[in-house]
């Protein structure tokens, strides 16, 4: 017979031996296609803010040019107001900055701002752009959600295709990459915190055209600061107002 230090020495063993396979169960789970869009929402839901670098490529497909860009990205989502982001494309040099109420989409070559309104620009539908822009949105709500013929790429992220249950001109169909780091959290511990869910994603717009953003080097809930999403219009750039 056991001794009581031996024995509980085994029973303390066995405990931790019990919850070390519990958590290997959960890291090993296979993600269901709700387990995912759990961790693209949840993720969205303790989100506050995010600053992250971003390269972009667009494909025209009527003349099948490519275009390129990159940058800076941040996003804030205040607690009574529309988020508000800003856009710092390094190339080519531009800036797309909202407060939440007004658009700047400023193009210092052309010494040009055009300015409107959120409500303006995101009209007629549009709006289900934004609110995956900002992550507002709910995206089983708003989409019809598969997973891709692929459903993880080369590091484990999770590839979904959304189709808008609205369709729109700019938005036919949404690609999106969601984070398997986001995706272990669910499984793990039924909630995402401090990670931004998406990894990459593709706006198919209704003539074809093919938007791809990838965001790296991602920081959540820093605390940007409100004045970032604020744009002083400078002397002598023509004011583009529709």
């Amino acid at each position: 017979m056991k001794r009581p230090s031996a024995l509980m020495t085994h029973l303390f063993s066995l405990f931790l031996l019990l919850v070390v396979a519990g958590h290997a169960v959960a890291a090993d789970k296979i993600a269901t296609l709700q387990d995912v869009v759990a961790a693209l929402e949840k993720g969205y839901a303790t989100l506050q803010d995010v600053q992250a670098d971003f390269s972009q490529k667009t494909i025209v497909a009527g003349i099948k040019k490519e275009q390129r860009g990159s940058g800076e990205v941040f996003l804030k989502r205040p607690g009574s107001s529309t988020a508000m982001f800003r856009f710092n494309y390094a190339k080519p040099k531009q800036q797309i900055v909202s407060n939440g109420k007004q658009v700047w989409f400023y193009l210092p070559d052309s010494k040009q701002v055009m300015v409107s309104s959120v409500a303006d620009m995101f009209k007629g539908g549009n709006g289900i752009a934004l609110s995956y822009l900002t992550g507002m949105g709910h995206v089983s709500r708003d989409f019809s959600i598969a997973f891709a013929r692929e459903q993880q790429d080369k590091n484990g992220n999770y590839q979904l295709e959304l189709i808008p249950k609205k369709a729109t001109p700019v938005l036919a169909k949404l690609s999106l990459s969601v984070s398997s780091e986001a995706v272990k959290s669910v499984l793990q511990q039924g909630t995402v915190k401090d990670i931004f869910p998406i990894v990459s994603s593709v706006v198919h717009d209704a003539g074809g055209n093919e938007t791809r953003i990838e965001y790296n080097r991602t920081r959540v809930n820093r605390g940007v600061d409100s004045g970032k999403f604020n744009f002083k219009i400078p002397q002598g750039v023509e004011v583009i107002k529709p």
